[in-house]
């Protein structure tokens, strides 16, 4: 991942221009395709290229190689332990996100928050559950606050995130009481109150702590 992100940063790509092909990087690094198709994904959850259908691998912005990272490992055999380890960082990173994200969120970052959140409740209503629509929706905060370092963050830590969520405990109502304030919480950002974003966001990860150590008894 960082060869080709070495290779993207210092090829003179100005956000807004094409990448080169899948081919061309294959080629140009001597990598092969699942490769580089992994680490473009990794850079669209970080925000820093997007792919338009038909068209290409466009860079959003310009970034430092250095800081582009691998997954975080986090160092624990039992998924409980692993949830909470991670939460207690989602908690101090969430809160502070929120609360920029009320402050320096976009008129489009907003749009594009509310279609994240329309999405998680439908999925939400119809099956009690809603895990990577529910991380797509912080996902989508994370990029409103305009600090790349807060998705890099989220990104290191998705492994635990995504693990959980093909399963939740066999609980489809896990973290179901948290569900309404997601919606405040977009509220908040919307109102440009930064103080009732922290404590919804707050809210939200309380409900998970509680329903973690409650379902994994």
């Amino acid at each position: 991942m960082r060869a080709i992100g070495k290779f993207i940063a210092t090829s003179g790509i100005k956000p807004g221009e094409r990448l080169p092909t899948e081919r061309q990087l294959m080629q140009t690094l001597a990598v092969g395709r699942s490769t580089v198709r992994e680490v473009i994904r990794k850079l669209q959850a970080l925000g820093v290229v997007e792919s338009r259908k038909g068209s290409g691998t466009y860079l959003k912005r310009a970034f430092s190689a250095d800081a582009i990272h691998m997954p975080l490992v986090i160092d624990a055999t039992l998924l409980r332990d692993r949830l909470l380890q991670t939460l207690e960082v989602r908690r101090g990173l969430e809160t502070e996100v929120s609360a920029l994200a009320a402050l320096r969120a976009t008129p489009e970052d907003i749009a594009v928050i509310e279609v994240k959140l329309d999405i998680m409740e439908a999925v939400h209503l119809e099956k009690g559950t809603s895990g990577p629509e529910d991380l797509a929706f912080h996902l989508a905060i994370y990029d409103a606050s305009h600090n790349p370092l807060f998705g890099q963050l989220l990104e290191r830590m998705r492994e635990a995130f995504e693990s959980f969520f093909d399963e939740p405990f066999d609980r489809p109502d896990f973290a179901r009481r948290s569900f309404r304030f997601h919606r405040e919480l977009f509220d908040a950002i919307v109102r440009r109150d930064p103080e009732t974003a922290r404590l919804k966001t707050l809210a939200i990860l309380e409900i998970v702590e509680e329903d973690i150590k409650d379902m994994s008894k």
